[in-house]
């Protein structure tokens, strides 16, 4: 049985893969990754023995670069994805699992279906899921829905809204290879039973008749790196430090984002571990009271910590709870503000006030999350870790 598993994605969006490919393999399938050409992306997939097949455009140098990316050219940038996946194709698969950028979705289900292979889609959280229970959150290209009472009819427009985007490339795309054109963009990439790949704890999904969605766990795959000497050493040498990093966010608004973090975290008599990320956040100065790290392994390095402050992305709000380490989430975009309500409303720490860090702000946030020590430590026996070993079975039975 061989899988392959598609996402263009930041590295939020392409661990998961990671897992649930070590996850498929350990089951006894053939595995192979579709993911943006980053380096960083080959490395890791190379790191567990999984094959990666480049697609589209490296997305670092997109996100970091001295234009932020904008709505303008986005039906061209689509096409140019969904152009990617039928060229990357799914030659000797019997299934295909697909997450990331709707184009990129609906691209490599439409090669699903040209193979006439069995397609599954995942989401890292519900956002993406049309529900009575929630209006839309990630709404596209900043096309604004109007403040409409009724849930399934901002869905509606949130369907074409994304249909405006997207349906004529990937139609043009699935005519040349000889497939009809789609209705709901949107619903042909959800499909009939769609993966929730997040914690229930973290994400609670409330069912509904409109979606058969699956909530197998967040898709996690256990780190055993040893954490650098220098670090070791670090750690070491006194308490818990707090731990200061974006992950994948430039921090474009807050370009002084560590010197904030570093000079909050000294005022607390703490020390701080701050992460380089896509931001490239370094020291403040030279004192021995903090330490920068590039790649490390979270899993490890979180637990070490009196707290962590991040962005809020999926993955790193989900290894945060697991760590048992109180959070402050400073959310950027994307499903980042609803991470931040999420650590806010189960008391495992707080959502910053806007993306743009003071030492005020900042300051009233770690307290908050300084002191919710206890109920962290609770949470995090909660959090599930079996995620990607239950979606590999469902992904498997599919294909029976």
């Amino acid at each position: 049985m061989r899988v392959l598993l598609s996402g263009y994605d930041s590295r939020g969006g392409v661990e998961p893969l990671v897992a649930l490919a070590v996850q498929l393999r350990a089951q006894g399938a053939e595995v192979r990754v579709c993911a943006p050409p980053d380096d960083e992306f080959a490395q890791r997939l190379a790191g567990v023995g999984v094959e990666m097949v480049p697609v589209g455009q490296a997305v670092r140098p997109l996100v970091t670069g001295a234009e932020p990316p904008t709505a303008k050219g986005i039906p061209e940038r689509a096409a140019e994805l969904i152009a990617a996946q039928f060229a990357a194709g799914a030659d000797g698969c019997d299934a295909v699992v697909a997450t990331g950028l709707v184009p990129a979705v609906a691209g490599a289900r439409s090669v699903a279906e040209l193979r006439g292979i069995p397609y599954v889609y995942a989401t890292f959280q519900q956002l993406t899921l049309p529900t009575p229970h929630h209006p839309p959150r990630l709404t596209h290209a900043g096309l604004a829905l109007p403040p409409e009472t009724e849930n399934r009819a901002l869905w509606e427009l949130e369907a074409q809204n994304i249909n405006m985007l997207f349906k004529t490339a990937l139609d043009t795309q699935r005519a040349a290879h000889g497939l009809p054109p789609v209705g709901s963009v949107l619903g042909y990439v959800v499909g009939d039973r769609p993966l929730l790949a997040s914690d229930p704890v973290l994400d609670p999904w409330q069912e509904t008749a409109d979606l058969d969605v699956v909530q197998t766990g967040a898709w996690i795959v256990p780190d055993d790196r040893p954490l650098p000497a220098d670090l070791e050493t670090f750690l070491n040498a006194g308490e818990p430090p707090v731990y200061a990093g974006f992950g994948s966010m430039p921090m474009r608004a807050s370009q002084d984002a560590a010197r904030v973090a570093i000079e909050v975290i000294r005022a607390q008599g703490r020390r701080a571990v701050v992460g380089q990320g896509w931001a490239d956040l370094g020291l403040a100065d030279g004192r021995d009271d903090c330490f920068v790290v590039g790649e490390v392994n979270h899993q490890a390095l979180f637990r070490r910590c009196a707290a962590v402050v991040h962005h809020g992305g999926a993955g790193t709000t989900t290894t945060a709870t697991r760590s048992g380490a109180p959070q402050v989430v400073v959310a950027q975009s994307g499903d980042q503000p609803y991470w931040a309500g999420r650590v806010a409303e189960l008391g495992i720490g707080a959502a910053h006030d806007g993306p743009v860090p003071t030492v005020e702000s900042l300051s009233a946030a770690l307290e908050t999350a300084l002191a919710a020590q206890a109920r962290a430590t609770a949470v995090a026996a909660t959090i599930r870790t079996d995620g990607a070993e239950v979606a590999a079975k469902m992904v498997l039975d599919v294909m029976k």
